[in-house]
């Protein structure tokens, strides 16, 4: 899982998850940018909490510098790798961890809610991915980290936004993990649970996000973002971590049934049991790609 004098730019760093991340690649001996916007979890205000976790990177030793565009703006997403390249030469990971909340159910829910959510998490994943993608893959070296969520993969009651955005996540890594295959470039999705200010914030919570639990600490998150920016991270994996615990998602089909020229709601209703069985289903798709 070496990171060694790799170049990350980590995303959201500036607490919670992202912070732990940073620091745990530091540690490590990778050059981190660490970009946070220093809002709120709903996408207010700006601070310094980029400049806090850099410090705590170059008091330890470590190499460090603080971005604080937003990955929502397109011109934000290019300077992080613009900052990598210029204070450290190149880029080599990039842990998209940003995000923001906007849970209502969706009868309630606005559709600037709707936007705001998924320009975040799922464009602002895209944008800064996509100006690093070109650099890794010319040199034949990158990892990149999506940060999925159960909300998306399992579903949520009052995360329609976050959910969808979660989970387009998952198909944009199944793409990515394919287009950078033959140029080393591998992208996987981490899944976390764990004691921050976005899981402070959700109606009912009692987590205290600036004491964590030492049983949900973000801390024990990240171990697996160290495996997946490393050079033996598998590619276009799904890996759930949480409370310590770590173990893995993924797409299943069953065999289904073939109806051919004779399909029609006729010949399918007998067999819809058969359509919908999952008792005997096998990773991967059922269809193949007219890509493959």
């Amino acid at each position: 899982m070496s990171v060694e004098g790799r170049v990350a730019i980590v995303t959201g760093a500036g607490g919670g998850l992202g912070r732990c991340h940073a620091l745990l690649l530091a540690e490590h001996g990778a050059k981190v940018v660490v970009n946070d916007l220093g809002g709120g979890v709903h996408g207010g205000g700006q601070g310094d909490a980029a400049d806090s976790v850099v410090e705590e990177i170059r008091s330890a030793g470590g190499e460090a510098i603080a971005n604080k565009a937003s990955v929502a703006d397109r011109a934000g997403a290019k300077s992080m790798v613009d900052d990598a390249v210029s204070a450290f030469g190149t880029v080599d990971i990039v842990v998209n961890n940003a995000g923001i909340l906007r849970d209502k159910s969706f009868k309630k829910m606005t559709l600037d809610e709707w936007d705001l959510v998924l320009d975040v998490h799922l464009n602002g994943t895209a944008y800064v991915t996509w100006h690093a993608w070109p650099i890794m893959y010319d040199k034949n070296y990158g990892r990149v980290v999506f940060t999925s969520s159960v909300s998306g993969i399992f579903g949520s009651f009052g995360q329609a936004n976050y959910g969808a955005a979660k989970m387009g996540m998952v198909g944009l890594m199944n793409n990515l993990a394919r287009e950078g295959a033959s140029h080393n470039v591998r992208t996987n999705c981490l899944s976390p649970g764990a004691a921050t200010r976005m899981t402070a914030s959700v109606p009912g919570s009692t987590i205290d996000p600036d004491n964590p639990a030492a049983d949900n600490h973000p801390g024990l998150v990240s171990p697996a973002v160290l495996h997946l920016a490393g050079e033996d991270a598998p590619n276009g994996r799904i890996i759930q971590a949480m409370r310590g615990r770590f173990s893995s998602n993924m797409m299943y089909s069953n065999k289904g049934v073939d109806l051919g020229t004779d399909a029609s709601i006729d010949t399918l209703e007998p067999r819809i049991g058969d359509v919908l069985d999952m008792s005997v289903a096998s990773a991967g798709s059922s269809f193949q790609s007219s890509n493959d």
